[in-house]
């Protein structure tokens, strides 16, 4: 391993990211970059801190080298985001091992599980369990289940499920990335600390008070100045920003909505009808069929009016922050995309590019609305190269 790609959304950053990046170092990575989610995330919402502020605390912790993950395609499904970022660590030219944590810490089997997935046999057998009613996930779970019981195991524990999208990936992109999972560290997704380190979603539920220790000191400074400033996220503001976005919609405009399909407009429609908050608002489209998080995404989505045509893969490479050995870095790319640190060249390099450059600033602007002091728009345009100092540790 010479370079190491990461993907992720550091929201927030913590001691478990910081340890993932010194131990890809440990393991021979000569430098590590990060391809990093924007303001809007995965699991179909908001940040809780604004992007500026969770790449000064990666690079502040180690990383060489971030790229964005243009908003389309950050609040998507896990496939669309591990395809993502693959694509961009791929495009880069120079990283050669993707390395991510998972509960096996052995990529084997979720290669393995990855191949079952594209194997001719597998759809029909997702096919019967989907007729069944059941959510995707489960579906897929127990489709697997018919050809591989270890495979099916992959596909119910969250980050072996990750690490499977990025395997099946770099397989189908034919990525020169090889896959190197290692053991997730710490308490599970809502779990209560352990060992020293604390999940994402637990600190995320808990004020600056609750982090020392689970978070670098460095990155608590960051994250301090950034809730004096207003920066952290309101959920009140963002069920108001939200909510009015989609109360000014038609059912035919939640048609046309990435996502959106076997009546789901209608039901978006009525439940958007009736909700005060995104909470009840999720609370009304629940429903068998369809997984929570999906749901959170197609509000989103909707809100922002997301395309159900889009480029299946980012059309440019964004540059948001380096390390001094990360600008030396860039000069050993071999980009296979358009890259650059300016949005507006991006967006000219191509229509798919003007296309998701917009969609990406729509998503930003919004998010700027949802902090606890609303912040200006075309920030996405505005959002300077941030560079790390090896000499005084500090961003500059």
């Amino acid at each position: 391993m010479q370079i190491a790609g990461i993907i992720a959304e550091y929201d927030p950053f913590h001691k478990g990211h910081a340890w993932q990046i010194a131990q890809a170092r440990r393991m021979g990575a000569q430098a590590v970059v990060c391809a990093v989610s924007p303001d809007v995330v995965q699991r179909g919402g908001f940040s809780l801190l604004p992007q500026a502020v969770r790449v000064r605390a990666a690079l502040l912790a180690g990383a060489d080298l971030v790229v964005e993950i243009p908003a389309p395609y950050a609040a998507s499904s896990a496939e669309q985001f591990a395809a993502a970022g693959v694509a961009l660590l791929a495009g880069l030219g120079c990283v050669d091992t993707l390395v991510f944590g998972s509960e096996t810490g052995d990529a084997a089997p979720l290669l393995e599980t990855a191949r079952l997935l594209d194997d001719p046999a597998f759809a029909p057998l997702l096919k019967q369990q989907l007729a069944g009613g059941l959510p995707f996930a489960r579906a897929r779970a127990r489709a697997a289940a018919q050809l591989d019981e270890k495979a099916a195991a992959c596909l119910v524990r969250p980050n072996d499920l990750l690490g499977v999208e990025y395997c099946k990936a770099i397989l189908r992109q034919k990525a020169p990335l090889r896959p190197l999972a290692i053991p997730r560290q710490g308490a599970g997704h809502q779990q209560p600390p352990e060992g020293g380190f604390a999940s994402a979603s637990w600190l995320r539920d808990r004020s600056l008070d609750h982090w020392k220790g689970y978070v670098p000191d460095e990155a608590l400074e960051l994250y301090r100045e950034a809730v004096e400033r207003g920066e952290r996220l309101s959920r009140r503001s963002a069920d108001i920003a939200v909510l009015s976005r989609l109360r000014a919609m038609t059912t035919a405009d939640f048609a046309g909505v990435r996502g959106v399909n076997e009546g789901l407009e209608h039901r978006l429609a009525a439940a958007v009808a009736k909700a005060g908050s995104l909470e009840e608002l999720y609370s009304l489209l629940k429903c068998r069929r369809y997984a929570h998080s999906r749901l959170r995404r197609l509000v989103l989505d909707a809100a922002l009016r997301v395309p159900a045509r889009l480029p299946a893969l980012p059309p440019y490479l964004r540059l948001v922050g380096a390390s001094d050995a990360g600008v030396r870095l860039l000069r050993q790319t071999a980009p296979a995309l358009p890259m650059d640190a300016g949005l507006a060249r991006l967006a000219s390099s191509s229509a798919a590019a003007a296309q998701v450059a917009s969609l990406h600033s729509a998503a930003q602007d919004l998010a700027a609305l949802c902090r606890e002091i609303p912040q200006p728009m075309a920030g996405a345009w505005r959002m300077p190269f941030l560079r790390q100092n090896a000499a005084n540790h500090a961003p500059i």
